[in-house]
C-alpha cells in the first residue's frame, strides 16, 4: 500500500496522510543524517507515551493494517493481528454480535470474559462495532498485562481494547477522500459428503424404510429427482460500501467529518444488514496552546433482518423453525417444486411431519412469511478539555455518552404455514403472531484528571496523575405481543390487523405486554505514578478504588493496583555501536477486578448483568383476571463479591538495524480467585444452586511477534510478519463436588456444565474440558461400536460412569497469524493467514448425518454410510446400519468430538496505487484500485461449514461466509 506502517507489540506510529501528530525526534549521527520518529503508544484513558518508555504489554494495530476489509464489524478484522488475542465469529449473520474475543485466555467460568472496549474514551459493549464505520478508525490498542489494564480496575480483568478515531490536522488544507467497494458473499464449503438421491434411496431400500424401501432397484436407477438443497437454503449475497470524509485544519482548529453507507446481504434469504453512519471530530487549542479541547459525535442507524435463531439458541436444532438446518435435514429425492405456499402445504399434508421438513423451511424463508427486523439508532458523543497551568501542572476533564435505541418487529404472517398449523390446533379463526419491542440504553461517563509532569536535572522525570471516574447507565425496555392477525388488513410492523380479544374466547387473541427498568453505576478514584531515569530505567505504579452497585455495601468497594519496571538495554554504554535501535526488558505485576457476575447474550450491556444475584426477586404477576402466582425466581447471595485477577508479565521489545527486524516476546501468568461459580443449596428453597464465589483458575502463556523487512526501497518493499501465542488454562481450585460413587475416573472436585454436552469443570483440569467415553472403532464381528469402559476394557454398552477426562477443550492452546506485505512500483499484495491449534468441538451436525436409524426414511445422510460394516465388509470403520448402540454413542462418547484446529487464508488484498504522474490533475491527489477476499480457504480436519468457533459444539448455526469485494479509494 502507500506506506506500510509497522505494527509492534508495544506501539506504532500514528500518521494522518504523511505527517505524524504525536512524535518526538532525536538527532542521528552525521553519517546517516536521519531524523527518527519515536513510536507512540496509546495507553488507558488515552494517555500517550513513546514506546521506549512504556513497561506494559500491549499491541497497537493501525487502521492501515486492516483497511478496505469487507467486514461489518471491525473487530473481526483484528483476527490474527495481535498475539494473545483470540477472536472467533459464532455467527455469519450480517450484523451479528456473536463475536468471541479472549485476551490471554478465559479468566472466568460463569462471569463475562469479554474485554472492555473504549472508543475515544467512551466504554462500550461489543455490539457497537456493527454500528460504526471502520473507515473512521485510526488505531486499535490491545492492552494485555496488569500494568496496562489495572488502570481500568473493575472492568479491565479480561483485557482492554482502546479504539481511536480519525482526526483532522492543524494547518492543513481541505482533503476530501472517497472509499467505495462492491462485492458478494457466499457459503464456505463443507465436507459432510451428503449422499445424493440414488445413494440415499439405496441405503433406505437396504434398511427397508422410507421412499427407498418402496422402490425397486430399477426405479431407483431411473429416479430423476436429485435436489441440491444448498441452492434453496443458501444464496450468493450482494454487498457494497461507500464512505466520504473531509479533513481540514487551521492554525487552532481541525476537523474530520465522514458519511458512510454499507449494505450486505446474508448467505441466507431474509437476512441482510444496512448501515448509515455520520461522524464529526473537532480538535482545537488556544493561541498559547495552554488550553486544548476536542469533541466528537457519531450518529449511526442500521437495519438488520435476521433469523429468529440468531437470538434463540433453543431452536438451533428445531427442524421446523431453523432454516439453517434445511441443507442437513432435507432428503435429496424430494421435489422442491411441490411447495407452493403455506395454505396449500397445510391442505395437502396437514400437521408438521419429518417428510415435509424442506417445504416447511422453504415456507419459513419465503419473503413476507416470517419477519424479524431490528432498527438500531446509536449515538456516541464525547468531549474533553485540558488546561496547562504551568509547563508541569495540568487539569483535564473528559465526558462521553452512549445511547442506543433498538426497535424490533417479529411476526409470523397469518398466511405462513407455522401460523396456519397453530391456528388449526387452537381452533381459531385467525392465526399469526406479532411482537414489537423497544429497548433503550443510555450510558454516561465522566473522568477528571490532575497531572504533574516534570524533568529534573535533565535525567529525572516524574509523571503523577490523580483521577476520578463516574459511570451511570439506564435501560428502559417494553414489548407487546399480539396473537391473531387479520390477513386482510395486517401489514408487518404497522400495528394493523390485530384481532381484538373477546371474553367469549378468552384463550384466543390475548395480547401480552412486558416492561423492564434497569439502572446501574460505578464510581472510582485512582492515581498513577511514573519515574524515568535518563531514558534508561523506568518504574511505574497505579492504585485504584472501585465501587459497584452490583454488590451489597460490605463488598461494594474493591482495591486494585499494578507496578511495572523497564530497562532500556540499548541505552547502556556497553551497547554503543550495536545495531539495536531498541532493546528493552520490562516486567509488571498487578490486580484487576470483574464485576460482570454472569455472562450475557451477545452484545448486551455488561453493566446490567448479574445484579439480580445479590437481590431476591419475585416472579411477576401471571394469569388473567387478577389471578397471580408469586414465588421466588432468584435467590440472593448477599456474600457475592468481586472476582479478582492477578497477573505477572515479563517481556522484551526489540528493533534491530533500523527496523530490519522488530518484535516482542512476553511470558505471563494470570490467576483468577473467588471465581463466579454455582454453589449447592438445599432444594427446599425452590432451586438447587445459586451463583457465588467459588474456586480459582490460572492462565499461563507465551506470546511473540516478529516483523522482518529485508527490502525497503523506492520501488520494491517486502515485509514478512508472524505472531503467535500459547495459553495453558487450568482450574486450580474447585471446592465443590457432585458425588459419583462408581466412576473411578472422577476422583476430583468438579462441576458439570449446566447443559450435559460432555463438558466438565474440574480441579486440576482445563476449563470446559470434555469428559466422555472413548470411542475406539467398530466391532468386526457384528458391526456395533466399541468403547472403553472405566477400567479400560472394550464394551459395546458404555454408561455415564465410563466417562473420563479427555484433555481436550474448545479453547485453543495455540493461535496467531502470519503473512506478507509487498509492493512494487505501485502494485501491492498483502496476505494474512490465521491459525488455531489444540482446539476441539462436538460436531452434532455430523452426528445427525451419520445416524442411519434416526435419519434414513426422513432426512439425508452422509455418503460415509455407503461403506458401513456388513458381513462382507468387516474391516470398515463405519458402524453397521443395524448397530444396536447408536444411542450410547451419541449420549456418552467422543465419537464426534473432532479436532477443530485450522489454518485459514484469512485475507488477501491486491491493488494498485496510481502514480501521481499518471493522474496529471489538480483534482485527484491519489487513486487506489483494490480487491480483497476474506475466508478464501481453510485447511482443517473439521468437516463442517466453519472450524472457527469456540463454542463447545455446533448445531444449526449460521455459517460465516466468504466475502470478495472490489473497490476504489481516491483523495481530492
Amino acid at each position: 500500500m502507500n506506506v506500510k506502517l509497522r505494527v509492534l507489540s508495544a506501539g506504532a506510529l500514528f500518521f494522518l496522510g504523511q505527517a505524524a501528530f504525536a512524535q518526538t525526534t532525536k538527532k542521528d549521527t552525521a553519517k546517516t543524517r536521519e531524523t527518527k520518529i519515536e513510536e507512540v503508544v496509546v495507553l488507558g484513558y488515552n494517555n500517550k507515551i513513546v514506546k521506549s518508555k512504556t513497561s506494559s504489554a500491549q499491541t497497537t494495530v493501525l487502521a492501515e493494517q486492516v483497511e478496505n476489509r469487507p467486514n461489518i464489524s471491525m473487530v473481526t478484522s483484528l483476527q490474527g493481528t495481535a498475539p494473545g488475542m483470540q477472536i472467533s465469529t459464532n455467527s455469519g449473520s450480517p450484523g451479528s454480535a456473536k463475536i468471541n474475543v479472549l485476551i490471554r485466555g478465559a479468566a472466568s467460568l460463569q462471569g463475562s470474559t469479554d474485554p472492555l472496549y473504549v472508543i475515544d474514551g467512551i466504554p462500550v459493549n461489543s455490539s457497537v462495532f456493527r454500528s460504526l464505520n471502520p473507515e473512521d478508525v485510526e488505531s486499535f490498542s490491545i492492552l494485555k498485562d496488569a500494568q496496562a489494564t489495572s488502570i481500568y480496575g473493575n472492568r479491565g480483568a479480561n483485557g482492554v481494547i482502546v479504539i481511536t478515531t480519525k482526526k483532522g490536522r492543524f494547518n492543513n488544507r481541505i482533503s476530501v477522500r472517497y472509499s467505495g467497494s462492491t462485492g458478494f458473499t457466499q457459503l464456505q464449503k463443507h465436507r459432510y459428503n451428503i449422499a445424493n438421491s440414488k445413494e440415499t434411496l439405496r441405503l433406505e431400500k437396504g434398511w427397508g424404510v422410507g421412499l427407498g424401501g418402496q422402490l425397486t432397484d430399477e426405479q431407483i436407477d431411473n429416479y430423476a429427482i436429485d435436489t441440491n438443497w444448498e441452492d434453496y437454503f443458501f444464496r450468493k449475497g450482494f454487498s457494497q460500501s461507500h464512505t466520504v470524509s473531509i479533513a481540514a485544519g487551521s492554525e487552532n482548529l481541525s476537523s474530520y467529518t465522514s458519511l458512510g453507507y454499507l449494505e450486505q446481504e446474508g448467505i441466507v434469504n431474509n437476512t441482510d444488514f444496512k448501515r448509515f453512519t455520520f461522524r464529526q471530530n473537532i480538535d482545537g487549542k488556544s493561541k498559547n496552546s495552554k488550553f486544548t479541547y476536542s469533541a466528537g459525535i457519531a450518529a449511526n442507524f442500521s437495519v438488520r433482518n435476521q433469523l429468529e435463531q440468531e437470538t434463540r439458541t433453543d431452536i438451533d436444532g428445531n427442524v421446523l423453525q431453523n432454516p439453517l438446518q434445511g441443507l442437513l435435514t432435507s432428503a435429496p429425492y424430494i421435489d422442491p417444486n411441490v411447495y407452493v405456499n403455506g395454505q396449500q402445504l397445510f391442505d395437502q399434508f396437514g400437521a408438521p411431519s419429518f417428510q415435509i421438513v424442506p417445504y416447511m423451511l422453504m415456507d419459513y424463508l419465503k419473503p413476507g412469511n416470517i419477519g424479524n427486523r431490528y432498527n438500531e439508532f446509536k449515538l456516541l458523543a464525547n468531549m474533553s478539555a485540558k488546561y496547562k497551568f504551568t509547563d508541569a501542572f495540568s487539569a483535564s476533564f473528559t465526558a462521553g455518552s452512549d445511547y442506543t435505541d433498538n426497535k424490533r418487529v417479529f411476526a409470523r404472517a397469518p398466511w405462513s404455514y407455522l401460523a396456519i398449523t397453530s391456528q388449526a390446533s387452537a381452533g381459531a379463526a385467525f392465526g399469526g403472531i406479532e411482537t414489537q419491542s423497544d429497548d433503550m440504553d443510555f450510558g454516561f461517563n465522566a473522568v477528571t484528571k490532575l497531572n504533574y509532569n516534570k524533568t529534573f536535572g535533565e535525567k529525572h522525570t516524574i509523571d503523577i496523575g490523580v483521577y476520578s471516574e463516574y459511570i451511570k447507565a439506564h435501560r428502559r425496555a417494553f414489548a407487546f405481543t399480539q396473537s391473531g392477525l387479520d390477513p386482510r388488513t395486517w401489514s408487518f410492523g404497522a400495528g394493523t390487523g390485530y384481532v381484538p380479544w373477546s371474553s367469549a374466547t378468552p384463550s384466543l387473541y390475548r395480547p401480552t405486554v412486558s416492561g423492564t427498568q434497569q439502572d446501574g453505576g460505578l464510581f472510582s478514584y485512582f492515581a498513577t505514578a511514573d519515574y524515568d531515569y535518563d531514558g534508561r530505567f523506568g518504574i511505574s505504579g497505579m492504585i485504584r478504588r472501585d465501587a459497584s452497585y452490583k454488590f451489597i455495601e460490605d463488598y461494594r468497594w474493591g482495591t486494585f493496583w499494578s507496578a511495572g519496571a523497564r530497562w532500556n538495554i540499548d541505552k547502556e554504554s556497553f551497547m554503543a555501536g550495536s545495531n539495536f535501535n531498541l532493546l528493552k526488558l520490562r516486567g509488571s505485576y498487578g490486580t484487576m477486578g470483574n464485576a460482570n457476575l454472569s455472562s450475557t447474550t451477545a452484545g448486551a450491556n455488561l453493566l446490567f448483568t448479574g445484579a439480580q444475584n445479590v437481590r431476591d426477586l419475585n416472579s411477576s404477576q401471571s394469569g388473567y383476571g387478577g389471578l397471580s402466582s408469586i414465588g421466588v425466581s432468584v435467590i440472593a447471595n448477599k456474600d457475592f463479591r468481586w472476582e479478582q485477577i492477578s497477573q505477572a508479565n515479563i517481556g522484551i521489545d526489540f528493533d534491530y538495524k533500523n527496523s530490519l527486524i522488530t518484535g516482542s516476546v512476553d511470558v505471563y501468568s494470570k490467576k483468577t480467585t473467588d471465581m463466579f461459580n454455582f454453589i449447592n443449596i438445599s432444594g427446599i428453597n425452590g432451586a438447587y444452586t445459586i451463583l457465588g464465589n467459588l474456586g480459582d483458575m490460572k492462565n499461563e502463556g507465551v506470546e511473540a511477534l516478529i516483523r522482518y523487512s529485508p527490502f525497503k526501497g523506492k520501488d520494491f518493499n517486502l515485509t514478512v510478519f508472524a505472531n503467535g501465542s500459547y495459553n495453558n488454562n487450568k482450574i486450580t481450585k474447585m471446592p465443590y463436588t457432585m458425588p459419583s460413587l462408581t466412576n473411578p475416573n472422577l476422583n476430583v472436585n468438579y462441576r458439570r456444565s449446566s447443559t450435559d454436552n460432555g463438558v466438565i469443570f474440574a480441579e486440576g483440569h482445563l476449563a470446559s474440558e470434555y469428559f466422555m467415553v472413548p470411542y475406539v472403532g467398530v466391532n468386526p464381528d457384528n458391526g456395533n461400536m466399541l468403547f472403553l469402559d472405566r477400567n479400560g476394557n472394550l464394551t459395546e454398552n458404555p454408561t455415564d460412569d465410563d466417562r473420563r477426562f479427555t484433555g481436550k477443550s474448545p479453547i485453543p492452546k495455540y493461535q496467531g497469524g502470519f503473512g506478507i506485505e509487498t509492493s512494487y512500483k505501485g502494485f501491492y499484495v498483502d496476505v494474512l493467514f490465521t491459525f488455531a491449534a489444540k482446539v476441539w468441538r462436538q460436531d452434532w451436525d455430523l452426528q445427525g448425518l451419520s445416524n442411519p436409524q434416526n435419519n434414513l426414511g426422513a432426512f439425508p445422510v452422509t455418503s460415509d454410510l455407503l461403506n458401513a460394516w456388513t458381513s462382507t465388509n468387516t474391516g470398515s470403520n463405519v458402524p453397521s446400519l443395524d448397530a444396536t448402540n447408536y444411542t450410547q454413542a451419541d449420549d456418552f462418547s467422543d465419537r464426534f468430538l473432532r479436532d477443530a484446529s485450522y489454518l485459514r487464508l484469512r485475507n488477501i488484498a491486491v491493488g494498485y496505487n496510481v502514480p501521481k504522474s499518471f493522474l496529471n490533475s489538480n483534482l485527484i491527489k491519489s487513486l487506489k484500485i483494490f480487491a480483497t477476499a476474506e475466508n478464501m480457504y481453510t485447511w482443517t480436519k473439521w468437516r463442517g461449514f466453519d472450524a472457527e468457533s469456540y463454542s463447545t459444539s455446533t448445531y444449526g448455526g449460521y455459517p460465516t461466509p466468504k466475502i470478495v469485494s472490489f473497490g476504489v479509494e481516491a483523495e481530492f
